[in-house]
């Protein structure tokens, strides 16, 4: 049986994650799971913490699960990819960047989760300023990518670096979304 296709789209802050997800959504005329913290956080309006990651991580998940559901009804043939904004990696990332330590549910997560590619957005694009962003620093924001890089490039998953204008990004994204599905 053929099982639906998953692309992840992670990196910092302010790369453009969301807008290429809702972009590659349209494009291949699919669902897309969007990033739960930016709920959970606009709805608690407090500063987080440690414990809130895991929450976070949880509902994340759940939303991940819900959405594929959604996209098997209207799409029981498996043939449309689902794009992800954010998955276990970048829960790891935020979890030991702010508080040096990660909870073990998300450690096992990653071991557990799979997915076919991920898309890693590189910090090319403007610093966007919003009430839940943190690292508008370039050295935090290059140094995050790093992070995420290093990260990537010591898992199985293939994974391509988004870089460029939104248009340069939904192109090179399309181009190796494209190749996977051949393959």
């Amino acid at each position: 049986m053929y099982e639906r296709k998953k692309i992840v789209v992670i990196g910092p802050e302010s790369t453009g994650k969301s807008t290429l997800c809702e972009l590659l959504a349209s494009h291949y005329n699919t669902s897309w799971c969007a990033e739960y913290a930016r709920e959970y956080l606009l709805t608690h309006e407090r500063q987080y913490n440690y414990d809130d990651l895991l929450t976070i991580a949880k509902g994340q998940l759940s939303l991940e699960e819900k959405t594929s559901e959604h996209l098997a009804v209207i799409d029981p043939q498996q043939i449309k990819p689902l794009i992800i904004d954010t998955d276990m990696y970048v829960m790891k990332v935020w979890c030991e960047y702010v508080f040096q330590r990660c909870h073990q549910f998300i450690l096992d997560q990653i071991t557990t989760r799979k997915y076919d590619l991920y898309l890693l957005c590189n910090i090319d694009l403007p610093w966007v300023q919003d009430e839940l962003r943190e690292y508008p620093d370039e050295i935090y924001r290059r140094e995050l990518f790093h992070i995420y890089k290093d990260l990537l490039i010591n898992q199985q998953t293939p994974w391509v670096q988004i870089n460029g204008s939104y248009e340069e990004r939904l192109q090179t994204a399309i181009s190796a979304i494209d190749k996977m599905l051949l393959v």
